[in-house]
């Protein structure tokens, strides 16, 4: 689509434009250059994954276009980059009808069923060997894009083959998914593409981290993520998901001019051509192989690389490459008879739920965890799952008994996608919530605007113990050798009670203990005496105030000369530092007046916990007042160092996106961070390069 030349001709005018500070350059007659230019950079950015510009930079030439825009409203177009953006809900989705149907594909579990697969098909096409595409089979959301007159005009997903929901508003919220592609340079008047929708892994993680931040159970795989994205009837919503598009078939084309129809023997030139016309195709991972032999060896090859995506696959589709040689073959009124798909190993199974444990954590949260059956599943053996809270249970309609259908993708935590009802014999039994603490038996409480049921007994034993085990972690008081095995073992056996204890230990009777020799009791005795003399930071992090991240810690630290000194703060003096809003605030504050914990701090203390004031140092007024974000990926250095090098120019590292941030520098795969510090005025964008030069200034 962009030759070497071409490419540098849009970098040399991507420059000019950015130079035009005011945006004055934008006239009438080079309007539509402007629009080319970011249309490139979209291409780069969401289908090649290789960007030449900032995203700051991206929203500097996006801004301008969309001013002259809104000064000239008859001069938009339809594939504008400014009106993929949609502004309104969506009342309904109608149904409609697709051009060519979206048949199924016939599936193969393995060699046996691909072998008689390719025999059926010599023997219809009387051929000796046939030559073959194999290909990923994305496991998302099916969707049938329609272009007429080189425009995108309409997005419906497959339901049941021939109807599906249309879906347009959102399918333009897909920025790998072009607005409009050159089909006249080949005299295509319309043109029916089929493909998938998908969320990447990284964005899957992080989108289920931002839910579970918030209360809210995680979404049970990037399948039913994307499929419900399509469904959500706010595009605001959807443009957050960061979907991404697959097109991978060409289902009707009209007015082909014989001699240009003649150019495209086979499906691999089919998708060579898509991929030059901007869109987003499995090129990369195609191979065009001869016999059913060389297939069984590389979809058995893909298999064991298929973690290394970024997306999640559930098999390989194996294609007839030559076209004519496909409709030679034709369809059954379910499936094509010249591609099949070749399904791995399942990453989904059946079990019995038998029963359920309430655990409690360090800040309180009882979290039920469902025992089941123990099932083989993705090269591990699962026997427990978190069903999260209360609500979860309820929306999932969970009994003890139940048959469930339970999911792990990649390195995903185990979930429960269902229950099966109709399997119910009657046996079954509600899951009864506890309304006090399993292990204090004091009473639980919930509040309004969360989903999880809390023990607030600060003194119960299984918060303790989670308690002790954070202080000594590795981000907190970096405690080696005193691990989470040996907290377990050391408090089940009444040597250690709570965090003062961890410097009160009795080394004699730990002599007497089997795999304690007098070299690991040493370095544990060492260990203990230097997180003594552990920066504030660190200090303040290890006691597990609730929302109180590292961040936030160091930002405390800097405020403060003693940890008492935030037993003399009121919330609203706590939330005049950065990064301390009014949850956080409120935390901090309900910490530092519980008596216990005051009494805590000041044995810590006559035990010998002295803390380093470490006042960061400033280069001169360099970064100094200036506060930072980073998001995403970095490829130069590790997040921490990054962070570390803005503490040292005098800047200010914060936790969150709000109206206290100066700049977020977003790497690779930024997600929801990015997109909330688009919407705050003041907030400056930087790529990685940016920010490197900003600290040379």
């Amino acid at each position: 689509m962009y030759t070497k030349e071409k490419i540098k001709d849009l970098q040399v005018d991507t420059k000019e434009w950015l130079k035009d500070s005011n945006g004055i350059a934008v006239q009438k007659n080079n309007l539509e250059d402007l629009r080319n230019i970011l249309r490139f950079h979209e291409h780069r950015y969401y289908v090649e994954n290789n960007p030449l510009i900032s995203d700051f930079e991206y929203d500097q030439l996006y801004k301008k276009l969309e001013n002259f825009e809104k000064e000239y409203p008859e001069l938009i177009t339809k594939d504008s980059p400014t009106q993929r953006v949609g502004t309104s809900l969506i009342k309904d989705f109608p149904k409609t009808r697709h051009l060519v149907p979206m048949l199924s594909l016939e599936n193969s579990y393995n060699e046996e069923d691909l072998k008689d697969w390719d025999r059926k098909a010599k023997e219809l096409s009387g051929l000796d060997e046939i030559e073959y595409t194999v290909e990923p089979k994305f496991d998302g959301a099916s969707i049938s894009l329609v272009y007429e007159n080189n425009l995108l005009t309409r997005g419906v997903t497959r339901g049941d083959g021939e109807i599906g929901d249309d879906i347009t508003p959102n399918i333009f919220q897909i920025k790998a998914i072009p607005l409009s592609a050159p089909f006249d340079t080949i005299n295509i008047q319309q043109i029916e593409i089929r493909g998938e929708i998908l969320i990447n892994k990284d964005n899957f993680k992080k989108y289920n981290e931002s839910l579970m931040e918030e209360g809210i159970p995680p979404l049970a795989n990037p399948r039913n993520a994307a499929a419900g994205s399509l469904r959500i009837k706010d595009t605001a919503v959807v443009r957050k998901r960061n979907l991404e598009g697959f097109l991978y078939h060409v289902s009707y084309i009209l007015n082909v001019q014989e001699d240009k129809k003649g150019s495209i023997h086979s499906h691999s030139e089919m998708l060579e051509m898509l991929r030059k016309f901007g869109f987003r195709t499995p090129q990369q991972e195609l191979k065009v192989l001869k016999g059913i032999h060389a297939v069984i060896k590389e979809v058995h090859e893909f298999e064991k690389q298929r973690d290394q995506l970024p997306y999640e696959i559930d098999g390989m589709v194996i294609k007839v490459n030559d076209l004519e040689l496909q409709e030679k073959l034709g369809m059954t009124s379910h499936h094509p008879r010249w591609a099949i798909a070749f399904k791995f190993k399942a990453r989904q199974a059946t079990s019995k739920l038998l029963s359920v444990e309430f655990q409690v954590g360090r800040t309180g949260a009882v979290t039920p965890v469902a025992k089941i059956q123990p099932v083989a599943l993705g090269g591990v053996t699962v026997s427990s799952i978190s069903i999260h809270n209360e609500d979860y249970i309820n929306e999932k309609d969970l009994m003890l008994g139940d048959n469930i259908l339970i999911e792990r993708s990649g390195d995903v935590i185990p979930q429960i996608v269902k229950s099966l009802p109709e399997l119910r014999d009657g046996h079954e039994k509600k899951i009864a919530f506890p309304k006090e603490c399993p292990i204090c038996k004091q009473a639980l409480y919930k509040t309004a605007e969360e989903a999880v049921w809390r023990c607030i007994n600060i003194n119960c034993k299984a918060q303790v113990l989670e308690r002790i085990i954070h202080f000594v972690s590795k981000d907190a008081m970096d405690i080696k050798s005193f691990g989470e095995a040996n907290v377990r073992k050391f408090f089940e056996m009444n040597l250690l009670k709570d965090i003062p204890g961890i410097y009160e230990l009795d080394i004699a009777k730990l002599k007497s203990l089997e795999g304690f020799g007098e070299k690991s009791i040493s370095n544990l005795q060492e260990a203990i005496e230097k997180s003594k003399h552990q920066p504030l930071h660190r200090f303040i992090y290890s006691l597990g105030i609730r929302y109180v991240g590292e961040t936030t810690a160091k930002t405390i630290a800097q405020h403060i000369h003693h940890i008492l000194d935030l037993q003399k703060l009121s919330v609203e003096e706590l939330m005049k530092l950065d990064d301390v809003g009014v949850k956080v605030g409120a935390s901090i504050h309900e910490f530092f007046q519980n008596n216990d914990n005051i009494l805590m701090l000041k044995k810590l203390e006559d035990l010998g916990i002295q803390p380093e004031i470490k006042q960061l140092e400033k280069m001169d007024g360099n970064l100094s007042g200036q506060t930072f974000l980073f998001t995403g990926t970095l490829t130069t250095f590790k997040r921490s160092e990054a962070e570390s090098m803005v503490e040292k120019h005098g800047g200010k590292i914060l936790s969150g996106v709000s109206s206290k941030l100066n700049y977020l520098i977003a790497g690779e795969d930024a997600g929801s961070k990015l997109e909330k510090a688009k919407k705050i005025p003041g907030i400056k964008i930087l790529s990685e390069e940016d920010f490197k030069k900003l600290l040379s200034v």
